[in-house]
């Protein structure tokens, strides 16, 4: 067997398309080794490249000037938080029919398009035809001014919209988990400050304008659930528990002062019954850490407020035994119900 000559730089670590490596000096017959996967027409991927949804998209859209990442590919580009089973996991076992058409949904469940993770999904203006490729979900959106923007040579939707058209894959909790995200901003006595990605006016004020487009009324809904705030994806699953539990409301980034008026952040507090819950992550877990939260914890109860902290393996036990433990401190705390 003859050893294949290796890629130009340029090409060797990413997806690229076939006249790149043409202008590149690369042959044809190189273009079928063993070393590429060919996901779509006209496409390659090093198998020894790391994986890299954007470039993937690139490679799509360098290929179709019409097309443009959307949906949950456009929104894990943007680094907006999407549920494990929404993330990109290409199907290896050959060509698979991107199914498009939505379920029927609820606040819990759906609409959401069946395997969503294994396509990438790309999209034209509405009045075009679909995008159709191996490994592709195509779909047909309306598209306005300032809906779509350019990363690095890759257009996609913006992040208002993508959020916007989210609402037809995501049930409410986890749209309200990525819009949690979007706004998600402050300014603490420590770290650098947190700019949202989109401010909550702002995409009070796009939601307000986004009649026709698909996934608006579920948009809608999750919109008046956002808190400005909240620093993960779990404390916005915590929240959204305890709301439906029936609690006192929960502000995440609650400040807390310590006898001497210095300012303790805690993840969700309720100043009224002066509790507040600790979401404790894995980054917990180091000696140096757990010296701050016992410190954190000790000013927190000096002034009179009490402490619930959850971590994984309670948020895998459910919502009754998560709501189960903050409501035995807050009743604690003089809440009666």
């Amino acid at each position: 067997m003859s050893r294949l000559s290796p890629l130009p730089e340029g090409i060797s670590g990413r997806p690229f398309v076939v006249p790149e490596a043409a202008e590149a000096g690369v042959h044809a017959s190189r273009l079928l080794g063993a070393d590429l996967h060919r996901p779509s027409r006209g496409i390659r991927v090093p198998k020894a490249s790391r994986p890299d949804l954007a470039a993937l998209a690139r490679s799509h859209t360098e290929l179709d000037a019409d097309t443009f990442a959307s949906l949950v590919s456009a929104a894990e580009i943007l680094k907006i938080p999407l549920p494990p089973w929404a993330e990109f996991r290409p199907d290896d076992g050959g060509p698979v029919t991107a199914v498009v058409e939505p379920v029927p949904w609820g606040k819990k469940t759906g609409p959401h398009f069946r395997g969503p993770g294994r396509f990438l999904h790309l999209s034209r203006r509405g009045g075009g035809t679909l995008p159709r490729r191996k490994g592709v979900a195509g779909h047909r959106l309306r598209i306005r001014d300032g809906d779509l923007i350019a990363i690095d040579g890759l257009r996609l939707t913006s992040v208002a919209r993508t959020w916007v058209d989210l609402g037809s894959v995501l049930p409410v909790d986890d749209l309200v988990v990525a819009g949690d995200a979007i706004v998600s901003a402050h300014a603490r006595h420590f770290g650098p400050p947190k700019r949202a990605m989109v401010p909550l006016a702002e995409l009070r004020a796009f939601v307000g304008k986004a009649n026709g487009i698909h996934g608006v009324r579920k948009a809608r809904i999750a919109l008046e659930l956002l808190r400005v705030g909240v620093d993960s994806p779990p404390e916005s699953k915590l929240r959204l528990m305890l709301d439906d539990a029936g609690l006192p409301e929960f502000t995440p980034n609650c400040r807390v002062d310590d006898v001497f008026r210095r300012p303790v952040w805690t993840d969700l507090g309720c100043e009224r019954f002066r509790t507040c819950i600790e979401y404790d992550g894995l980054h917990h877990l180091s000696p140096e850490q757990q010296a701050l939260d016992a410190y954190r914890d000790q000013r927190v109860a000096e002034v009179g407020w009490r402490q619930v902290k959850v971590n994984r393996i309670d948020m895998e036990r459910g919502p009754e035994w998560v709501a189960s433990r903050v409501k035995q401190a807050l009743r604690k705390q003089g809440w009666q119900r």
